[in-house]
């Protein structure tokens, strides 16, 4: 096993379960703080792909750069529904619901990639679905303008367009990763540009920018740097399991810094979520042969 690569990749997800903390204290909108995260990652992964010398070897392919361009819409739509989730939602039931994203994943794949939904997957959905409806409340389904207003539609989109950005990105295979988040976050920049009220960044605390400049250089930039420096180096098993740090180090901030106490239901319905999720991606072991 690879050590530094292990340390890496678990410094990058507890970094990340963070950022719903620095969120809330940025004081700016989810567009417009996209949009400032976009450019620190494009200026700073940038700046890592031409230093390690990684632009001098890169394999262009006009399809794999189309492709790369559908999967950074949807990555970028996948941080403004999660940061809009945040406004509306604890962190906790936010990252809950956001991590349905496996999920996705596999009802995604077996409806555009023709991989088989196993027994495994099925019951997996079920029991995550049910998780979800106890972490928001049976209330909040009783009307559309409640279930908008708890913020749960946004955490679902957001997980549904990380799945996305999965699956879009499965069938790139010679971009290197630095080449593809700088398109990707280019992308971001382009999109949201005319989204953008420039206004709110006025009147903003000296607090305010900290958290702003951190969501960006460190839960973007360097996050994204440990992460790509140690994924091809881990198994596929163990990346899907070190992923885990980063609701876990979301959830215990929330309560321990924001005082979030979950109810009985919602503790029942986090543990429903991440237990469909352990049981889906945990391999099987294959029947002997006779």
């Amino acid at each position: 096993m690879n050590v530094a690569s292990v340390a890496k990749m678990s410094i990058a997800m507890a970094i990340f379960g963070s950022i719903g903390f620095f969120t809330i204290h940025t004081g700016i909108p989810a567009v417009e703080l996209v949009f400032v995260r976009c450019i620190f990652a494009t200026l700073f992964l940038s700046g890592m792909w031409y230093f390690t010398g990684g632009h001098k070897t890169e394999a262009w392919s006009r399809r794999e750069v189309l492709q790369t361009c559908l999967c950074g819409i949807f990555l970028v739509l996948n941080w403004v529904f999660l940061f809009k989730a945040f406004e509306e939602m604890s962190i906790s039931i936010t990252i809950s619901i956001y991590n349905l994203a496996p999920i996705f994943v596999l009802i995604l794949g077996t409806l555009f990639l023709k991989e088989k939904m196993t027994l495994q997957g099925i019951l997996a959905t079920i029991v995550c679905f049910i998780g979800s409806i106890l972490i928001v409340g049976i209330d909040s389904f009783q009307s559309v303008d409640q279930l908008l207003n708890s913020g749960f539609i946004w955490a679902l989109l957001s997980a549904l367009c990380y799945a996305l950005t999965m699956i879009t990105s499965k069938t790139i295979q010679n971009l290197s990763p630095y080449s593809m988040t700088f398109i990707q976050t280019a992308i971001g920049i382009v999109m949201l540009l005319p989204f953008c009220d420039f206004a709110v960044f006025n009147g903003l605390t000296t607090s305010n920018w900290i958290y702003i400049i951190g969501t960006g250089l460190i839960h973007t930039g360097f996050v994204y740097y440990l992460f790509f420096d140690s994924v091809r180096s881990l198994p596929t098993f163990l990346v899907s399991v070190l992923t885990f740090v980063d609701p876990v180090v979301a959830i215990l901030l929330d309560i321990i810094i924001l005082s979030f106490t979950p109810t009985l239901l919602q503790a029942l319905g986090i543990l429903l979520i991440f237990g469909g999720i352990l049981y889906t991606i945990k391999p099987r072991k294959e029947k002997a042969q006779i």
